[in-house]
């Protein structure tokens, strides 16, 4: 399995964002499922499945395919507007992020797909971009800013704090600096 890296920055989750639109050639699909999938932090195959019927409800019910466990989110403003742009430019479809093809009718752009668009722009920014990266920049994220391990590991539907910790890609070297910041 490959390694993926979490974005540390908001600045960067945009710059991957303008790098996925210009690699489509303006078609805004991959960057769409970048900041979807970071604004609900969804494995990428249930976040994929997901359809206008349920996006446009504003609450996510969702039973991840990996682990069985029922998630029950609410859409952010961001993620809205997503849904509502998406779905104004697409009347037609069924699923929120539903490729036009002859080939695959009335079907979601498939994983691989969106791995090689995430991979494509993390080579270019050289760092190891992925489906998962998505999760992991939530985590981290929502980390740097005060969140409690706790409270991630609950939105990210993690079985103990000490996965989520392992997840996000907590370093010895992060802990150690505790040391000398909190000098007591």
């Amino acid at each position: 399995m490959n390694i993926v890296e979490a974005v540390k920055t908001q600045e960067e989750v945009e710059a991957i964002a303008g790098k996925l639109i210009r690699n489509a050639r303006g078609n805004s699909l991959y960057a769409d499922i970048w900041l979807f999938g970071l604004q609900v932090a969804l494995r990428i195959s249930d976040l994929l499945d997901i359809t206008y019927e349920q996006a446009l409800t504003g609450r996510l019910l969702v039973k991840e395919s990996k682990t069985g466990k029922p998630r029950n989110i609410g859409l952010n403003s961001r993620a809205v507007e997503i849904v509502q742009r998406r779905r104004e430019a697409n009347p037609d479809h069924t699923y929120l992020f539903q490729v036009d093809s002859n080939r695959a009718k009335n079907k979601p752009v498939s994983r691989i797909a969106v791995a090689c668009a995430f991979k494509a722009v993390g080579d270019e920014l050289g760092i190891q971009l992925g489906t998962h990266s998505m999760r992991k920049t939530r985590g981290w994220l929502m980390h740097s800013a005060g969140v409690s391990i706790e409270k991630i590991a609950k939105v990210l539907n993690h079985s103990s704090p000490a996965v989520t910790m392992a997840y996000i890609g907590l370093t010895q070297a992060e802990i150690d600096s505790t040391y000398h910041e909190f000098v007591i």
